[in-house]
């Protein structure tokens, strides 16, 4: 078995790229070698700003032959009226390399079995690596010198390797070899002799080429600075990920900025440091402290200039957090309102202001629903998007909420309100926490149902990777936040409701409905089987009550008693057209019959799902009865629809629990 290297040395590669690169690159090998039944063992890829690089381990010397059957010419076409080959059937044996003899007739067609030799890796590899390269994608691909290819930087240096012997390949302009290139500060020109020793080699150059070994790096790294500060380093995935794919060798640098920066709203701080400057934010007895780390990608042992410098850099961002934060709170958050009619939310579906009336009234619909009266929702609804007005907000769009937060305590208005508009915006992704305040929920659910509906009321449902205003993670938050505590909110009434207050008038209801029953199967499927969710879904509308369908859910999933399943759905295949008439015992003529409408008219509608299941099961076996003594279809009219009756009157107390015709 041997191992293959190829490393792409590249100028800096945008840091959003190479994740998208490493997962492309893997599955492109993976398919090159299943297409070609080249056996191997594993593809890892790594990659830093300045590389990409795959690994094959376990790798055979050359695919394996394969065995086809190829199907060539009709008969009459393939040989003449002697039974010699014709100028057709002799194409077919030299297109495919066979003889005459190897040529047999099936459904009056000429067919043979071939042996495609297998090839050897080396040819394999040159034939498609650079082919593999070249089909990356991402976004705003580059040409240079008098290249037609485009590629994501320019390629500097290439490495490619099966074991210790180089294997020749040329990448837009690159050619191959085995020397690749340390850290920008270390040793440049480094020999690869074996892939085996790619990873280590590149340590003793400053390059640590694992990007999991790297994160795990930043991490330690930050918590020990930290820890000598008494400290708790701040960072999220995001920008945990952007540090990793930024640096080769990250070496952490404590710096400090003024004390003063932290009378303004800690948010605002804090994405200054983590989203405009990939600091990491440091936190002492859970308060933030006027210090950060900086992952420097440095070598050296002078680190003065460079914390100078971004001590220079946050400074001036945070000098303009202050002035604007200063400024927008000369005024109260109210006097922010009338300024919304300025902001256009949705083309068509007026401003922002708009918005917000309707966030009045929908908030006013879902709080009668749940049965809250507190004034504190009403004014959570009026003020939840007047800091998109704000100049903080315009500079740091990603605190909206939180800035809203902020001034409407500056501005005196109630602890609820001020947690409202922070948290109407939750969650703010799929792990993220939902809203805790009552306030947060209705006035989110309502931003959100309002944003789905006027999509798809402008005709612009998500399509594919299309998502427009993020109504996929709106749908989510509003699916997250009701079964999170337990609302009992009819989401079908409130898309109606919804729909009625857009300014453009269109029935679009029945899309929505589906569009987020979708998203609830999504969501619930890792906890469940598809199909149970499904069925549940199919019988009754699970946006009445979500949280009456994942009961369902739950029951339905624990069940296994076939005998069951196969009664409903004897009684489905029967019922094609449901009955509308009442049963009428008079006309049982079977004491089955009897025993059945007993048994349906005793089933309890007022109990949890886990007895009512029970209930059913246990009647079943009168189901069973009535259909070994029972024939439906009776000749008689009127016996024979009542029969229909009594098993739509079944189907009916089924249906209830789920649809078993998809179980």
């Amino acid at each position: 078995m041997s191992k293959y290297l190829l490393e792409i040395g590249t100028e800096e590669l945008p840091y959003k790229f190479i994740p998208s690169a490493i997962n492309q690159l893997k599955i492109g090998f993976e398919n090159f070698l299943n297409s070609n039944k080249v056996e191997f063992k594993e593809v890892k890829v790594y990659a830093t700003p300045r590389r990409l690089a795959v690994i094959i381990d376990g790798l055979e010397s050359q695919s394996k032959d394969e065995t086809k059957i190829v199907k060539g010419p009709i008969k009459k076409v393939a040989y003449d009226e002697n039974g010699n080959l014709t100028k057709a059937g002799e194409g077919f044996c030299k297109k495919n390399n066979i003889q005459p003899s190897d040529l047999y007739i099936e459904n009056d067609y000429v067919h043979a079995k071939i042996v495609v030799k297998g090839k050897s890796i080396v040819e394999l590899l040159k034939d498609n690596v650079p082919a593999i390269v070249l089909k990356l994608q991402g976004s705003h691909f580059m040409r240079w010198g008098y290249n037609d290819e485009k590629f994501s930087r320019p390629i500097r240096w290439i490495v490619s390797l099966l074991d210790k012997e180089e294997v020749k390949v040329k990448i837009i302009d690159r050619e191959s070899g085995n020397v690749s290139r340390g850290h920008r500060f270390a040793q440049q020109n480094v020999i690869i002799g074996h892939p085996d020793d790619y990873v280590e080699i590149m340590r003793n150059c400053c390059v640590i080429v694992d990007q999991n070994e790297r994160r795990e790096r930043i991490i330690e790294m930050a918590k020990a600075e930290a820890d000598k500060l008494g400290a708790v380093p701040y960072y999220t995935d995001d920008l945990l990920e952007e540090v990793t794919f930024i640096t080769e060798y990250p070496v952490p640098a404590v710096c400090d900025f003024d004390p003063k920066y932290l009378d303004i709203p800690e948010e605002v701080t804090v994405t200054v440091m983590a989203v405009h400057q990939r600091y990491f934010a440091l936190y002492k007895d859970g308060k933030l402290i006027n210090k950060f780390i900086t992952m420097t990608n440095y070598i050296g042992d002078e680190f003065e200039n460079i914390k100078a410098g971004n001590v220079r850099v946050i400074k001036a961002r945070l000098d303009d957090a202050v002035f604007f934060f200063n400024e927008d709170t000369k005024k109260p958050l109210i006097d922010y309102v009338e300024d919304l009619k300025g902001i256009t939310f949705q083309k068509g579906m007026g401003s922002m202001y708009d918005k917000t009336q309707r966030l009045i009234k929908l908030s006013q619909h879902i709080a009668s629903e749940l049965g809250e009266t507190s004034p504190t929702i009403e004014r959570t609804a009026l003020l939840a998007k007047a800091d998109l007005t704000t100049s903080l907000v315009f500079e740091f769009t990603e605190l909206q909420g939180f800035i809203g937060a902020d001034y409407a305590r500056v501005s005196g208005e109630k602890d609820a309100v001020c947690e409202g508009i922070k948290e109407h915006y939750f969650p703010l992704n799929a792990e993220s926490e939902t809203a805790k305040t009552i306030e947060g929920q209705i006035v989110g659910i309502a931003d959100k149902i309002d944003t789905i509906a006027a999509v798809f009321a402008e005709g612009k449902k998500p399509t594919g990777s299309s998502d427009p205003l993020g109504v996929r993670r709106a749908a989510l938050g509003i699916i997250r936040t009701i079964l999170d505590y337990k609302l009992k909110i009819d989401l079908s009434k409130l898309i109606k409701k919804t729909l009625e207050l857009l300014p453009v008038q269109k029935d679009c209801a029945d899309e929505i409905n589906e569009f987020i029953i979708q998203r609830l199967i999504i969501f619930l499927s890792d906890k469940y089987k598809k199909n149970v969710l499904e069925a549940c879904a199919s019988s009754s509308n699970p946006l009445k009550d979500l949280n009456d369908y994942v009961e369902r859910v739950k029951v339905v999933s624990t069940l296994n008693n076939e005998a069951l399943l196969e009664s409903a759905n004897r009684v489905i295949r029967i019922l094609k057209d449901e009955s509308s008439i009442s049963v009428n015992p008079a006309l049982f003529k079977e004491n089955a019959e009897k025993n059945l409408f007993e048994k349906i008219n005793m089933l309890k509608d007022n109990v949890d799902y886990k007895t009512y299941l029970d209930e059913i099961i246990a009647i079943n076996p009168a189901v069973e009865k009535f259909f070994e003594d029972v024939l439906v279809m009776d000749k008689d009219e009127q016996v024979k629809e009542n029969r229909i009756a009594l098993l739509t009157l079944l189907k009916k107390k089924y249906e209830k629990l789920t649809d078993f015709s998809k179980l």
